[in-house]
Parts: structure tokens; sequence; C-alpha cells
């Protein structure tokens, strides 16, 4: 069993089914609402791993949200020391952020909404990461950013609208820009929250109702993809 630490961001942005995945395997969570002021501990020793959720807001809102600074901080420690970093949309940009990436808006603009992506030829020639995964796959996205590479960092996965996908780094820190950890419950939560991101204009919003459309087929399929996405990081749980 590994306590893992959680940084989460938004009352809406959880584990979602890697809350289930994770208890399967036995580990336990300790989840610590940074928007709620809780802060992030100083020291990473009662912990095995490290999980960065989303969020609404840029890794740039730091005037707004000084903890972002020292989440970052957190953040590059447990890379460099090789512990297990595990990063969603705002959490994967954290991620590149904190180790040296650059944070931007996205070229093709916002990108919500169930889009395919694609592996890259470092996936798909010799990577441990996604190797139970089709060459293409579907992953359910929120996002308007991107990040670029840090030193060092291997490219997993791309789309059409973003060429920044997900990044690891050594066999211990993945990061990802999309969500697959999403259930139906919490495409419906986001639907409604987060309407407004709706209204943008652009070929990568699609709309509420496409969005939701076989939500049911569609998160269990998505399901499947996350077990495959998510194993090879678990087997580096300490």
């Amino acid at each position: 069993m590994t306590r893992i630490l959680v940084l989460q961001h938004h009352p809406k942005e959880g584990l979602g089914s890697l809350h289930d995945i994770l208890a399967a395997q036995g580990h336990r969570t300790d989840v610590h609402r940074l928007d709620l002021g809780v802060p992030a501990p100083d020291d990473l020793a009662d912990y095995g791993a490290l999980i960065i959720m989303g969020g609404p807001m840029s890794v740039h809102d730091t005037d707004r949200y000084p903890w972002l600074l020292t989440e970052q901080q957190i953040i590059r420690r447990a890379v460099v020391e090789e512990f297990p970093v595990l990063g969603h949309c705002l959490g994967g940009q954290l991620i590149a952020q904190a180790m040296g990436g650059q944070v931007t808006p996205n070229p093709d603009g916002p990108e919500i909404g169930w889009w395919p992506v694609t592996k890259t030829p470092e996936a798909i020639m010799g990577s441990t990461w996604l190797t139970e995964l089709p060459d293409t796959f579907t992953l359910f996205h929120w996002h308007g950013e991107t990040f670029s590479l840090p030193s060092g960092a291997v490219p997993l996965l791309s789309s059409d609208l973003c060429a920044q996908q997900a990044f690891a780094i050594g066999k211990h820190c993945l990061a990802l820009q999309g969500h697959p950890e999403v259930t139906p419950t919490t495409v419906q939560a986001w639907t409604e929250s987060m309407a407004d991101d709706l209204q943008q204009t652009g070929a990568g919003v699609q709309s509420r109702q496409t969005i939701h459309d076989h939500l049911e087929r569609r998160c269990e399929a998505l399901l499947a993809s996350a077990a495959a996405i998510y194993r090879p990081w678990l087997e580096q749980l300490r």
C-alpha cells in the first residue's frame, strides 16, 4: 500500500475513475484542496507518490493563486528525486513549467470534448509507456493552453489540435494534457460548472450535446484506456 499525495485545484476536478483504480490496488490517497487554502506539505517523506489534478486557472495566475509557486517547487523536487509524479491537464502543465518547459495558449485554440490522440514515434519505438494502447485512441479534453517539452522529456502523444499531449521523464513522471480520469458524472459536472467555456469559437470546441452523446459508452472505453495509461506509472509506486 502506498500513501499518495493528491493536489486538487477545483471542487469538480478530482480523481474520478483513478480513485477506484488506486483503491483496487490498496493505495491510500491524501487529497489537499489547494483552492480551499489547504497547504501542500513541505515534506513528501510520508508519501510514496504525487498526483496533480486539473483546474480552470493558468500556471501563470500566481498573483491570484500564490500556492501555484509552492506547488511547482514541490513538483520540481519530486521529479528530480525520481519520486513517482503524475499530472493531469493543469497538473501536466505545472510539471512542464516546473521542469523548465513553457506553458502558452494552444496555437489552434481551445480543445474541449472527445478528440483522438496519436502516439508519437518515441512512444511506438521502444518506450515502456502506453504499450497496451493502439496508435490512435480517444481522450477527453478541456484546455486552452499547452506545454512545451522540458529538457530530457520524451513526447508520448499528440493530436491534430495540440502537438504536445503527453510526455514522460524517466520511468517515474508522466504529464498528461488530456483527462483519462473523467467519468459520466465528471463530464456532466464540467459542462454545467464551466458552461461558458463551451461558448468559445474554434474547431476544437464541441457542443454540450456532442460531448454528452453516447456518454456512458465513451466513458467505458475511456476507463479501459485510462487503466493502460496509468499502469506503467502505478508500477513505480513505492
